[in-house]
């Protein structure tokens, strides 16, 4: 969960996201940084991020991203 804490205060500076629980409905993540994530989380925990996975319950908050991460590492 570190790791990807980074990963999205690389993408994103300055949003706490371990609170955060509406990343994608409040528009702190827009289009662009999803697909800034999406890309650096498939590099770093090569995974594959199909477009079924895009939908803004796997990326409203670190969680759920990190449960996203662990059901696609399977």
């Amino acid at each position: 969960m570190e790791e990807l804490l980074e990963i999205l205060s690389q993408v994103k500076p300055g949003v706490d996201f371990e609170k955060e629980t509406e990343l994608v409905d409040s528009g702190i993540l827009d289009s662009m940084a999803i697909i800034q994530l999406v890309a650096r989380l498939s590099d770093e925990y090569d995974i594959e991020i199909t477009p079924i996975d895009l939908v803004p319950e796997n990326f409203n908050s670190a969680q759920a991203i990190y449960e996203l991460i662990k059901r696609l590492d399977d």
